[in-house]
């Protein structure tokens, strides 16, 4: 048997740091003998240090697809992308309501004078205006030949009232007579012509209110030619002017004519006759 002397000795990783006594024995050593049993498990130790990394493993099967997440803040809005081709026509929509009449535009240009229209009816006779003052006295004309002496010349000043029928009605003219051969009947509605030849015929009437009435000299109980007055309209007063050939004994007469009526003869030279042979 050898003889082995104790010793102190550190053990590693001790926790305390401090040597404490090993006895070593040191004997002969003889047959392994056979293996005890397996004492209970000591404590486990501290952890070592990390070992190096190993090689990525194998990568694994995708796992199944997670719920959906929520949903991000809008990003910046992109770039405009280019204009896409313009699309068809839409039909045409329905009539909208009329808006307002807007202004009067500007007056076009004068267009080009159109053709004169016919000539319109002529229009009714005004009233007769007053009468203008009298003109200068006109120098005296050359002696005529003296023809004849036969003419007349008679009036009414009297205002006398007309009762106007559609046949005629005769006017007195008892005023103011000059006959110079002509004879007058008891009324002085009819004169008679002493003598062959042509005579100018010429009178006037001139009544207080306008009225449609006709005048004219009757020859014989006829219508001399030529001595119609025939107004249009309503007026105040009547005349006429012709030459006609006269007979010795033939009887003139001055009428009003056309209507039923009454007309008021004006003062002064309310009807005039007047007759002058010519030759």
């Amino acid at each position: 048997m050898k003889t082995c002397q104790n010793n102190f000795d550190y053990i590693k990783d001790n926790p305390l740091k401090k040597p404490f006594p090993i006895t070593y024995v040191c004997c002969v050593t003889g047959p392994t003998g056979a293996t005890g049993p397996t004492g209970p498990t000591g404590p486990t130790g501290p952890t070592g240090p990390t070992g190096p990394t190993g090689p990525t493993g194998a990568t694994g099967a995708d796992g199944e697809i997670g719920p959906t997440g929520p949903t991000g803040p809008t990003g910046p809005t992109g770039a405009d992308g280019e204009i896409g081709p313009t699309g068809p026509t839409g039909a045409t929509g329905a009539d909208g309501e009329i808006g307002p009449t807007g202004p009067t535009g500007p007056t076009g240009p004068t267009g080009a004078d159109g053709e004169i229209g016919p000539t319109g009816p002529t229009g009714a006779t005004g009233a007769d205006g007053e009468i203008g003052p009298t003109g200068p006295t006109g120098a005296t004309g050359a002696d005529g030949l003296v023809v004849t002496e036969n003419s007349m010349n008679a009036q009414n000043t009297d205002e006398d009232t007309i009762l106007v029928v559609v046949g005629g009605t005769d006017i007195a003219l008892s005023d103011n007579q000059s006959l110079d051969g002509f004879t007058a009947s008891g009324g002085n509605t009819v004169f008679t012509v002493p003598e062959d030849g042509t005579y100018l015929v010429t009178y006037q009437i001139n009544i207080t209110l306008a009225l449609l009435l006709s005048s004219r000299v009757t020859l014989n109980g006829s219508t001399l030619a030529g001595s119609v007055f025939s107004p249009i309209a309503s007026v105040t007063g009547f005349t006429a002017t012709t030459i006609t050939t006269l007979d010795a004994g033939d009887e003139l007469s001055l009428q009003l004519f056309g209507v039923i009526g009454t007309a008021v003869l004006q003062g002064g030279a309310g009807a005039t006759l007047t007759v002058i042979r010519l030759t």
